[in-house]
């Protein structure tokens, strides 16, 4: 995959050397166009020495405009409200926006990541609205200090990934739970467990990458869910419960990452002394993932089932129970006491269960995503 990363004159200019790093490393080769007010902030040579490609910024004989003006992506980043009030009008009056509009005329894909002034952001509203009905990406930038800033790089990654990707989730709703639920024993002490909810997170974003509208419902994570997600935040066993239930219907996949606690605490409204010994009774919390079909029979429903120090086949025996209870449609288990596999590791080692096992050696767990959602895909759309 090839790009084009178009960077303006604003101060943000000075994140594109990272971005277009990041772009490297998820395997796209990245060719930039750079406008006068971007090369007064930063040195053509930073970026072509982060790209590895001759940086223009200037239009020659060579028509570069026309040459790179079909290429898998154009991401505009930093997108002033020069280049977006322009682009707007289709006024090819410097590289960039000629490279733009040139490119709007074969139908190329195009990202903005806009970076300016609050006030300025609002002022040009009216033209960022004309360029979305025309098919136009833009990546809400952080809204803080009174300014419209930059995006985070994950951010504008994973919407680059989406916009060249196959699209194979695209109109699907995705629902991922994640994270490990917080059970109260009294207004300052709970149980939880040692879920990170990065499995959780990877799964969102891998769908997000294959074009899913792409919903959270989070317990305590130890990561942060990227702004193009939505997220709804919970705490108990019941809260996730309650926040799954209201939009189940409305979901065509359903993976259920998060791992829940399986019992709760009666609750004390003050707080217990520490003085005395203290005797907890605890009481099961509902399996949320065996309610799902009740709710919508059509869903696909991935479950998880967690293990620890278990022979091959005490896995699969739970988890094939797991699976027969729930009526999921593809089960992911792992023992957590495998090395280099544990709770907060950024690796896993999964085997995959529905009408065949497949076992997936000690991966990243964004290799894992890959290929559990290719297996959702697959068996998905039989």
């Amino acid at each position: 995959m090839k790009i084009v990363l178009c960077v303006t004159g604003s101060v943000a200019a000075v994140e594109t050397v990272k971005l277009a790093r990041e772009l490297k490393r998820k395997g796209f080769r990245v060719k930039c166009f750079m406008s006068d007010g971007a090369c007064d902030i930063i040195s053509p040579y930073a970026l072509e020495f982060a790209t590895g490609e001759d940086v223009v910024t200037k239009l020659t004989g060579k028509i570069e405009h026309v040459k790179f003006a079909h290429e898998d992506l154009i991401l505009v980043a930093p997108a002033t409200a020069n280049v977006i009030s322009k682009f707007a009008y289709k006024i090819a009056d410097n590289p960039i926006n000629t490279l733009l509009v040139t490119a709007s005329g074969y139908g190329t894909p195009i990202i903005f990541a806009p970076s300016m002034h609050q006030s300025m952001y609002q002022a040009v509203d009216e033209n960022i609205q004309k360029l979305k009905n025309e098919g136009v990406i833009f990546i809400d930038p952080h809204d803080e200090e009174n300014k419209a800033k930059f995006p985070s790089i994950e951010n504008i990654i994973l919407q680059v990934q989406k916009a060249t990707s196959n699209g194979e989730l695209t109109d699907k709703n995705v629902l991922v739970s994640a994270g490990g639920t917080y059970e109260d024993i009294d207004p300052i002490r709970g149980i939880t467990n040692r879920s990170s909810g990065k499995m959780g997170l990877e799964l969102a974003k891998e769908a997000f990458r294959r074009g899913a509208d792409v919903t959270m419902v989070t317990a305590r994570m130890d990561v942060d869910v990227p702004p193009v997600i939505n997220q709804i935040k919970v705490e108990s066993t019941h809260q996730m419960q309650s926040e799954i239930e209201k939009i189940l219907e409305e979901q065509d996949i359903f993976i259920a990452a998060a791992a829940v606690s399986d019992f709760a605490v009666e609750k004390k409204e003050s707080k217990i002394s520490s003085k005395n010994e203290l005797i907890l009774k605890l009481k099961p919390t509902p399996k949320i993932i065996n309610q799902v079909k009740k709710h919508n029979p059509n869903l696909f429903l991935v479950g998880f089932k967690a293990e620890y120090s278990v022979s091959n086949d005490q896995l699969l025996d739970s988890t094939r129970k797991r699976m027969h209870e729930s009526g999921a449609d593809l089960m992911v288990a792992n023992d957590v006491a495998t090395e280099g596999a544990s709770f907060g590791s950024d690796q896993n080692q999964v085997v995959l269960v529905d009408d065949q096992v497949l076992e997936v050696p000690l991966s990243t767990k964004e290799e894992i995503s890959a290929v559990i959602m290719d297996r959702i895909v697959e068996k998905s759309f039989e």
